[in-house]
């Protein structure tokens, strides 16, 4: 088990665009997505992207059965995705609460497709081409953002609705990122 320290917010690494993955089915790639998978569950996160582990590639990762972080959702089946392509299927919106590891404990409303289609490939190349919606859309969307240099804080458009767990949630269980 490989655990990866988490880059936070204001690391220029996370401003970075990712490099597209060239090779697949390599044990480097295999050993990069075995140390975010095992990052992940650590953390009991939703996704994880490799430029959070220092790692400026375009891979993602994201899944769960049951998330404490998120209760509600629905269950995401696991899913490694290289190389992403995202395509909204309507300019329909929806507003959410997300975190995110790079910036723990803080919380904010990010307003995300509520249908796209993604695309990519798996690690070992096999095409990956699906149409989701709610919150599969919406992690999909934030761990992709993370290949763009992107943090879901610049995404909010009300800045009344983004501050600490602690302080948005008080008396909350709501479990820290």
């Amino acid at each position: 088990m490989a655990i990866k320290p988490v880059l936070k917010m204001g690391d220029p690494l996370l401003l970075q665009v990712g490099k597209p993955v060239e090779r697949f089915d390599t044990p480097e790639l295999h050993a990069l997505i075995q140390d975010m998978q095992d990052t992940m569950e650590d953390l009991n996160g939703a996704g994880l992207a490799a430029p959070q582990i220092g790692v400026s590639l375009q891979v993602v990762i994201f899944g769960f059965k049951k998330n404490q972080r998120y209760p509600d959702a629905d269950e995401v089946p696991f899913t490694v995705l290289l190389n992403p392509h995202l395509t909204p299927l309507s300019d329909e919106k929806e507003d959410g609460w997300e975190g995110c590891l790079s910036v723990p404990g803080m919380r904010g409303v990010v307003p995300r497709y509520a249908h796209l289609r993604y695309q990519g490939f798996d690690q070992y190349g096999k095409a990956i081409d699906r149409t989701v919606s709610g919150f599969h859309a919406r992690v999909v969307q934030h761990e992709c953002d993370h290949l763009q240099g992107i943090l879901y804080p610049m995404r909010i458009k009300d800045f009344r609705l983004f501050g600490y767990t602690d302080v948005l949630f008080p008396g909350q269980a709501v479990i820290d990122d």
